[in-house]
Formats: structure tokens, C-alpha cells, sequence
């Protein structure tokens, strides 16, 4: 893809993402916050299969680290944060040329990162969850809107790298056909 309609993709994804993260985690916070979750169940499954429900994290996916010192968090959660957001923006907005499919997704992975990096930074640590999916028992932990941005641009590179990896050899068989 080239570089400035993909600067323009980026741009948009980014802004349209941490604007609706950020949203979203206020709606939480304002009707949500000190209040009982609220249960969706679905209309083939009668039990509560959706919950909204206002949590704190201050850990990383599944309140991983949430144990560790303030210190070692900050370090951990924000510092390489930053240093991970700022590589894959580099990648994102240097690279002469980059794949329409990887750009998406490296863009869905940054901007993820950025909405949970603002929380960080603007709630002392804190990230606000308020989503949970599940049936029964089986429950996934509490996220949001950054969390799903960043867990859909992971599954699309591994999407486009199995599918790239599959592809490659019928191509390269073609090309040595003359096709």
C-alpha cells in the first residue's frame, strides 16, 4: 500500500478507534461505575451470554501484573508500552510500502495500545473494563473497545500469515510455469 493513502488509513482508524475507546469507557464510568453489572442473554441461550460491568484494571490482558510493585507496573505497563507503540508506529508510517492487510492490523494493534496507554497515563495505572462475554462458568475476563481492537489486529496477522504462507508456493509454482 502506498504511503499516503495509507498515512490517511492509519489516521482514520486511529482516530475513529482511541475516539470510541474513550467514549465508551466514559459511558462506563458514568453509568456503570458502583453499579451491578448488566446481563444479556441471547436469544438461543437464555442465560446471561453478555455482561456489562464496570472494572479497574491495573494489570495487562487478564489483570496480568496487577500484583506487581507501582514501579515494576509502570515500568512494565507504560514505559514499554511506549516503546512498543512508538516501533510499530514506526513501522506503520515509515515503511515506503506495506501490505493493505498488515497495515489494518498494525494500525488496530496501535491503536488499541493508545487507548489503553491514555487510560495509564490519565488514570494513574488504571485501565477501565467493562465488557465480558460468556456461557455459564465459562467466562471471558473484563475488556474493552482497545482490548477487542488489539486482540482483532493479532488474529489478522495470523490470518494473513497463514494465509500468505499457504498462498506463497501456488504463486511461486505459477511463476515458474510462466503463468
Amino acid at each position: 500500500m502506498p504511503r499516503v493513502p495509507r498515512l490517511l488509513l492509519i489516521a482514520g482508524l486511529v482516530i475513529v478507534l482511541v475516539g470510541l475507546d474513550q467514549l465508551t469507557k466514559q459511558i462506563a464510568i458514568a453509568h456503570l461505575k458502583g453499579r451491578p453489572p448488566i446481563a444479556f442473554p441471547a436469544s438461543w441461550y437464555p442465560h446471561d451470554l453478555f455482561h456489562l460491568r464496570y472494572a479497574e484494571n491495573t494489570g495487562a490482558f487478564l489483570s496480568l501484573g496487577s500484583q506487581l510493585s507501582d514501579g515494576v507496573r509502570f515500568w512494565a505497563l507504560t514505559v514499554l508500552n511506549v516503546v512498543i507503540l512508538t516501533i510499530v508506529g514506526g513501522v506503520l508510517t515509515l515503511r515506503r510500502v506495506l501490505d493493505a492487510g498488515v497495515t489494518v492490523a498494525l494500525t488496530l494493534i496501535f491503536a488499541g495500545g493508545v487507548g489503553n496507554l491514555i487510560d495509564r497515563v490519565l488514570r494513574d495505572g488504571v485501565v477501565v473494563d467493562f465488557m465480558n462475554m460468556g456461557i455459564r462458568g465459562l467466562r471471558t475476563g473484563v475488556f474493552n473497545v482497545a482490548d477487542v481492537a488489539i486482540m482483532a489486529g493479532l488474529f489478522l496477522l495470523l490470518f494473513l500469515e497463514f494465509f500468505h504462507a499457504h498462498r506463497a508456493p501456488v504463486q511461486d509454482a505459477e511463476k515458474s510455469r510462466g503463468a
